[in-house]
């Protein structure tokens, strides 16, 4: 179904996106009657952050109609958002949570299933072999990634300096007609590019050329739904890289400003 975000979604509106989502996924559960399990992303990666009580409300309903809430936790797990968990922010507890990337700490490829005890019965069933499962190599991998994060308070540094690119990143807003929006958690932050922010026109040829000026200044970043500027810097990432990198955003967008002729 259509995700919430107010500054752009599927309704066409500017305010209530996640009341509009989350009668759509009540009516779901009590048309359907069966709904084994709601699968979401706590904190969408493009990204948008939904509002505060949302996914309270969205684990109530679950509850009512005996479904199970399952987070994809993969691309915002293990402190991305400045907590170790997105749904943290949110104080939901779901009944199963989904790991992965970040979990071999950048080098060994694993991925977990993290479920309430009652919920654990895969060990009584025969599900097959495969290559790599239950490596142990991997799975050391992934305790140490964990040990590593909470030993030198990376959750902790991904939210100060995370809250330092957002602020940044909404100082440049303001001096950029570029950005119509900007929004993110922790070291999950983004700008979104239009072309005027009333009729908010997707900027999409802008935010290549912004992308790929960034990058000859030596910033990796990616776009997402075209137009956004998506960052994921590492937890690791301090606050003297944030600042370049904020200023190499600043010139890449000043730079494809003035050939669009915008300032």
């Amino acid at each position: 179904m259509p995700p919430f975000g107010d500054y752009r979604n599927a309704w066409g509106v500017t305010e209530g996106s996640d009341e509009l989502c989350l009668n759509q996924i009540r009516y779901l559960l009590e048309k359907e009657g069966d709904i084994g399990a709601v699968i979401a992303e706590p904190s969408r990666a493009v990204p948008y952050i939904a509002a505060p009580g949302f996914w309270k409300r969205v684990r109530e309903l679950c509850n009512q109609h005996g479904a199970l809430l399952i987070f994809d936790e993969i691309p915002t797990g293990l402190g991305k958002t400045g907590q170790m968990f997105s749904c943290n922010h949110d104080e939901v507890v779901p009944d199963i949570l989904v790991l992965g990337k970040a979990l071999g700490g950048g080098m060994l490829p694993i991925s977990a299933v993290v479920c309430q005890p009652e919920l654990n019965v895969a060990g009584h069933f025969a599900i097959g072999h495969y290559t790599h499962e239950k490596n142990p190599v991997t799975s050391r991998a992934a305790l140490t990634t964990i040990q590593i994060i909470e030993e030198e308070g990376l959750v902790e540094n991904a939210a100060r300096v995370g809250q330092q690119a957002l602020t940044g990143l909404e100082a440049l807003q303001r001096h950029h007609p570029l950005i119509g929006d900007v929004r993110g958690r922790g070291m999950l932050f983004g700008a979104e590019l239009v072309m005027d922010r009333e009729s908010r026109e997707p900027a999409t040829e802008a935010a290549d050329r912004v992308l790929y000026k960034a990058l000859s200044r030596g910033l990796s970043f990616k776009t997402t739904m075209g137009n956004v500027l998506t960052f994921t810097p590492p937890l690791i990432a301090g606050r003297e890289e944030m600042d370049r990198a904020l200023a190499i955003i600043d010139e890449s967008l000043t730079e494809v400003e003035q050939e669009l002729g915008l300032i």
